[in-house]
Order: structure tokens, then sequence, then C-alpha cells
């Protein structure tokens, strides 16, 4: 509905759609103050008339105002259920290469243009925990994650995005399914499994980040993830060391961070993004994760996933 080369609403494709027009609003910049807030809801609150500033109003574009970078060569993940994979550029980037591998330009603060792919995220292991608590076995998260940091690494691998895992009845099921599918062994127990998609997470990071690589033409030395994936240390430590990159993580809140910033750029209070990065660099806990040495082992399991991608034939 957008076109970003404009960056306003793409009226000619509206119309060919039959979509009315005349609801649009003006698209306006982040940080922008659209108005004040409505009489009725600031005496139900018991506070004034206080200005109403637009943020970036997709969950992301605020979580990435609160990316703590301090160099341009770097990847973000926004992750959470789901894992938003990306790098800010200042224009979009629209190619038959981009479009073969499902990268998207969205519109990001302060005038950026996020290219980034929507990757599958915890998701995976959130529906496995849910399925094992139906059958009786609770298991808390720190608990699962604890388990997979014992388990066997590289028993099996996965391609997060295959459709069958968008919606599962028995993601455990999927899972295994999945595995049989591509001529794997399934994990057999929780440990193993939740490891199983971890492994293939942190795998089609490395992907993803490759094609941003070769999508911006130069190199990416440091990855932040932000959100509440960024609870999950063996999950970053993963990234890590499939990537080959430097991981820092933090904050998990994000998009409330980046959002409460854009507001302040747009009151004045501070003066650019540079300045919330700042800012969020000295306020939050951040911690970074290098890859481990054993990059063999790393990069032989790549070449598995690669294969074993290519062969599942129902990805998004």
């Amino acid at each position: 509905m957008v076109d970003p080369g404009a960056r306003d609403w793409a009226i000619d494709l509206l119309k060919e759609f039959g979509l009315p027009t005349d609801i649009l609003t003006p698209i306006v910049p982040t940080a922008t103050a659209v108005g004040v807030l409505r009489a009725d809801i600031a005496t139900e609150c018991g506070v004034g008339a206080i200005p109403v500033i637009a943020p970036g109003e997709h969950d992301t574009a605020s979580a990435v105002v609160a990316v703590p970078a301090l160099v341009e060569d770097y990847a973000y993940i926004s992750s959470g259920t789901w894992s938003l994979v990306g790098i800010e550029t200042s224009g979009p980037r629209i190619s038959p290469q981009t479009l073969a591998a499902n990268f998207t330009n969205e519109g990001g603060a302060c005038g950026t243009i996020r290219l980034l792919k929507n990757v599958m995220g915890l998701w995976l292991v959130q529906e496995c925990r849910r399925s094992w608590a139906r059958s009786g076995n609770e298991l808390s998260y720190p608990r699962l994650t604890e388990l997979a940091a014992e388990a066997k690494p590289f028993t099996a691998l996965i391609e997060p995005d295959d459709t069958e895992f968008l919606s599962p009845v028995d993601m455990p099921a999927a899972i295994a399914s999945f595995c049989r599918r591509t001529g794997q062994t399934a994990p057999d127990d929780p440990g193993a499994m939740v490891r199983c998609c971890l492994e293939s997470l942190a795998l089609k990071y490395r992907w993803v980040v490759e094609k941003l690589e070769e999508f911006r033409g130069k190199p990416i030395s440091t990855i932040h993830i932000v959100g509440g994936g960024t609870q999950n240390r063996l999950l970053c430590q993963l990234a890590a060391d499939a990537t080959r990159r430097t991981v820092i993580a933090g904050p998990v809140e994000a998009t409330a961070a980046g959002n409460v910033l854009t507001q302040a750029i747009g009151r004045g209070y501070i003066a650019d993004l540079a300045q919330a990065r700042q800012i969020i660099r000295n306020s939050f806990e951040l911690i970074t994760y290098e890859p481990s040495r054993d990059s063999a082992t790393w990069d032989e399991a790549y070449a598995r996933f690669q294969k074993i991608r290519e062969s599942a034939v129902s990805t998004i």
C-alpha cells in the first residue's frame, strides 16, 4: 500500500484494487507532532493536553530505535515470538534478488529504511512447551534452556520458516515430521528438541545476515539482538557461534524504550537517533557474546542446514 521510494501511499496501486483512498491520512515522519491528547482521555487520565508524537508505528520500527549501535556495519535482530533480522539503509533496496529472498523494505525512524526478513523465532519453543504442558510435562523456559544446553549439538536441524511450523496442532510432532521428511532422526526428548530449534534459528540468522551483506555490498561485523529473546542466553551465544560475529544483546524492552526516545526527539529533548542510542547504551545492561573458536563444526552444520532448507519445499 506504500511506495517505499516515494515514501507515500501507492495511490495508483490502491485504485487498481478498488480500495478507497480518501480515508487515508497523510504519512508523516517519525517524531512529528500530530496533535494533542483528546480532552476526554486527558480528563479520564488526570493529565493535561499532552502532545501526541508519531513514533515508529510498527513495534519493530520502535525497537530498532533502541538498538545501541556505535558503528554502521551492524545488523539487528528484534527477537521474540518472531525474529526480524535486518539492517538500516538510507533508501529501499528493491531488486529481483531481494524479492526472491522475500526481504521487505519497511519505514524506519528518522528517515531510515529497514531492509529485513521475517524469520521464525521462539514460537518454536513456545509451542513445544505448550504441547508438553498439555500432556502433563510442565517445564519452565529456564529449565528448557538448561536441558538444551546439556543436549548433544546438531542431532537434527530444521528450516524454521517451513510452513509446517506456522500453526501446528502439535509442534514437537511437526518438527519430528520435518526431520523424517528430510532424512533425519527426530529429537527424542525436550532438551534435544529445544536445542534443534535454537541451533536452527541461529543458522537461519547466518543465512539472512549473509544475504544482507550481499544486498548491502559491505560486511557486517556486529549483530545487535533486542527484545524478549535476549533473555535466552543460549540462543544469543548460538547466534554468535553460527554467524561468526560479535552479538550484543539488549535492551529487553526495546520497543517501549524506542517509542519513548522517538517522542523525546519530537519534543526536542534530544537531538537525533545517535543521541537516542547513546542514551540506550548508558541506561541498559548490554551483554556481549563472542563466537566460539569451533568454526569448522559450525561451518559443517551450516552446510548441512543449507541442504536441508533447500530440500524443504514449503518455506515462506
